[in-house]
């Protein structure tokens, strides 16, 4: 039990070699897999379910909250503006053709010129390839929180259930989860949603977890390729960003013990092993994701928990800003783009984001291939010229650029602990299960039973910043109060997660940042 509480992620792939599974679920996407591995598997974190009590494609998740204000809507463009003038292109509303800016058609630098191709996303495949045969490796019995008997499929989860003469895949994961059209009969399910459980009156704890479960044993299965018979002889190591609460921690916790069966489990700060992955013991760590962007301050390989900033924006509204954008400039075709209702749109446009857009100053334009996807019908193609792309990566500076927050954050009621990750409290002795051998049992097996005795505190919720990048890092290390290290941290900031692959995010933060360092 001591060892597991003061070892380092090197020692631990050291003494377990192949065998130590590492899972870093964010606030969009779960990055996992073995130790030894350069680079994890990135998978959407999702789930979508057979189901017969809906008509159509739909989303188990907070209500979504579409609706924009006026008020939204000034703010918007008046950042757009500010941006604009920064960047020397034109405003919002100027018309390109008086403006005296030189027009260029290019790509952000650091990307493979389109050369205006661009390969479409397929409709997800529901049905059965042969009803003769089965996929799953082997069907389990597992219990929920509330003790009723789940049954789960293995493998690709592919419950097989009749429709006519095909059968409908009763569980579909990660990006082909996404690719399900509207049309079909699944219900898709997101356990996290902007860096917490994404718990609501509509997607209950105990479903919540159940998803989660589900999909990384079809991680493990299918991508990994350890079933259940061999799970005990593995070790996790989960790596959590700091925006999960206590219980949620121990919630996946109970997850990786309990439902997947490792034979242990150890618990890691995302921050601090991106410092220690990089070979540093004191930096400020910018983590980028897809729905969160937080900081927080490492000194000594300590992490301090008074620097810890979260911002409620990520890559998935720089590619919701990129859409605005271009219907703002009517360069967008006449197709209807719903990163709501469709998610496979949301792919789309992540991809033409990940491909166009930059932080670059004058103007950033492109040609591209949009593509349109219609009830189930096959991808169209439409040729178009995108304009403005540096504009959405900017609004990490200027957040009112990013809104609405179309997903409200989830309902703090069910959180009574408010406790921090970084206060070390995870102190509980746990049973040992009769199936692990004496070599293989490390002292923090979990039982059955779940944290429903769990003490209730008042402290206060984390706090969410509605500030921009900048201003987020020279508040986090600001609030160190020592200028010694404001000046180590100043001088070692790290960018992690995708977001930070955006071409001209790094000169961006540092030309806003280099005069702090000078004057402190």
């Amino acid at each position: 039990m001591d060892y597991l509480k003061t070892v380092i992620p090197s020692q631990l792939v050291a003494d377990r070699g192949s065998n130590l599974v590492v899972i870093n679920p964010g606030s969009a996407n779960i990055r996992i897999g073995l130790a030894p591995q350069d680079i994890p598997l990135n998978i959407p974190h999702c789930i979508a379910r057979y189901t017969n009590q809906r008509p159509k494609f739909n989303l188990q998740d907070q209500m979504l909250n579409s609706q924009v204000t006026t008020a939204q809507h000034m703010e918007r463009e008046k950042a757009y503006d500010t941006i604009a003038s920064l960047l020397k292109i034109p405003f919002l509303d100027e018309e390109v053709a008086n403006n005296s800016f030189p027009r260029k058609i290019g790509r952000a630098d650091g990307y493979n010129p389109q050369s205006g191709k661009s390969v479409a996303f397929q409709w997800a495949n529901v049905y059965e390839q042969d009803a003769g045969s089965s996929l799953a490796l082997g069907t389990s019995r597992s219990k929920g929180i509330t003790g009723e008997s789940v049954e789960m499929h293995e493998g690709t989860g592919a419950e097989e259930i009749c429709s006519g003469n095909r059968k409908f895949r009763g569980h579909i994961f990660g990006e082909e989860a996404l690719r399900i059209s509207p049309t079909e009969p699944y219900c898709l399910s997101r356990p996290i949603r902007r860096g917490h459980f994404n718990i609501s009156q509509h997607y209950p704890l105990q479903q919540v977890l159940e998803d989660m479960h589900a999909i990384w044993d079809w991680i493990l299965i299918e991508k990994l390729h350890i079933p259940h018979s061999e799970r005990n002889m593995y070790s996790a190591v989960l790596v959590l960003p700091e925006t999960f609460d206590n219980r949620e921690i121990k919630e996946m916790l109970s997850i990786a013990l309990r439902d997947l069966r490792f034979s242990s489990a150890v618990v890691h700060q995302e921050g601090l092993a991106a410092v220690f992955g990089n070979g540093l013991s004191t930096a400020c760590i910018v983590n980028m994701g897809a729905q969160v962007t937080s900081v927080i301050c490492i000194e000594d390989g300590v992490a301090l928990p008074n620097t810890e900033k979260t911002l409620p924006f990520g890559g998935e509204d720089i590619s919701r800003c990129l859409l605005w954008t271009q219907r703002h400039h009517q360069t967008w075709p006449q197709v209807r783009t719903d990163m709501l209702t469709k998610p496979i749109d949301l792919l789309m446009l992540n991809r033409l984001k990940e491909s166009y857009c930059g932080i670059k100053e004058g103007e950033l334009d492109a040609v591209a291939v949009v593509h349109s996807y219609e009830d189930g019908m096959p991808a169209g193609s439409h040729k178009t010229r995108l304009t403005a792309l540096n504009v959405p990566p900017m609004g990490l500076f200027y957040p009112t650029l990013l809104v609405p927050d179309i997903y409200p954050p989830p309902p703090r009621s069910w959180f009574h602990d408010y406790e921090n990750m970084l206060e070390d409290t995870l102190h509980m002795e746990y049973s040992r299960r009769p199936d692990m051998s004496d070599g293989l049992f490390s002292g923090i097996s979990v039982g059955y039973p779940m944290w429903e005795s769990y003490p209730i505190f008042s402290s206060k919720p984390k706090k969410e910043e509605k500030v921009g990048l900048a201003e987020a890092i020279t508040s986090s290390i600001l609030s160190t109060g020592r200028i010694d290290l404001q000046r180590k941290l100043f001088c070692s900031i790290q960018l992690i997660g995708g977001v930070a692959l955006t071409a001209g995010v790094i000169p961006a933060v540092e030309e806003r940042l280099f005069p702090r360092l000078f004057s402190t």
